[in-house]
């Protein structure tokens, strides 16, 4: 496996592989948040299954926790690498005639995402596993509604939340159509996926964004 990675080509499959994973669990947890809008007891519903099964939590977690860390990491891994191969040849590299914007600046709408993760983590994860294996809380199927509300009270809060999807979707209008071409996605269908890609990466941020807002406006 070490070996098949130094290949450029395996590491942008790699890449494009984790990137379609991480998109399944956005349209997931997209799905599980927007509950929260139509129903406060169907959250806390799919919530509290989702925080309490083994498979949820012992399996899938660490293997989402694995692929967002791989995914960042071989981004990375590869910008250095493209950035080496246009300083080589510098004299013909023209990277705003070759490539759109969101292209050329995945590495920052990127930085912006995984920093996002990190105030995310902080602001549900933590306290999650604070509440389950810190503080011995007696098991409570209908806090995490108010537990999600609590977090879109401040408007600064709210805001780097709807400015961090804003980057999600400039990441993904490149990222996810790119993905397929990583995998050798090259026929009759190349079109349609593109359109869908497109559409997946516009409406799912401004879904999270809606969501971010109305608790925001719900809660003044």
């Amino acid at each position: 496996m070490g070996g098949l990675l130094k290949s450029s080509v395996a590491k942008k499959f790699a890449m494009a592989l984790s990137g379609l994973f991480l998109v399944l669990f956005l349209a997931q947890h997209f799905t599980i948040n927007l509950t929260s809008v139509i129903s406060p007891d169907t959250f806390n519903e799919i919530s509290h299954f989702m925080g309490t099964n083994f498979v949820v939590q012992a399996i899938l977690q660490p293997i989402l926790i694995f692929g967002v860390v791989f995914h960042f990491i071989m981004g990375f891994v590869l910008e250095i690498q493209n950035r080496n191969a246009r300083a080589k040849s510098y004299v013909s590299y023209n990277g705003s005639a070759n490539s759109s914007w969101m292209s050329r600046n995945m590495i920052y709408s990127g930085a912006v995402v995984l920093a996002f993760l990190g105030l995310h983590f902080y602001d549900f994860w933590v306290p999650e596993l604070a509440h389950k294996y810190i503080e011995s809380h007696p098991e409570d199927a209908t806090r995490y509604y108010g537990e999600l509300v609590s977090k879109f009270v401040s408007p600064v809060r709210t805001g780097l939340y709807v400015v961090s999807f804003v980057f999600l979707m400039l990441h993904l209008l490149h990222g996810f159509s790119s993905s397929f071409q990583s995998m050798g996605v090259n026929n009759k269908y190349s079109e349609g996926i593109r359109k869908f890609t497109v559409g997946y990466a516009i409406i799912i941020p401004l879904g999270f964004i809606f969501i971010a807002a109305f608790h925001y406006f719900n809660n003044l």
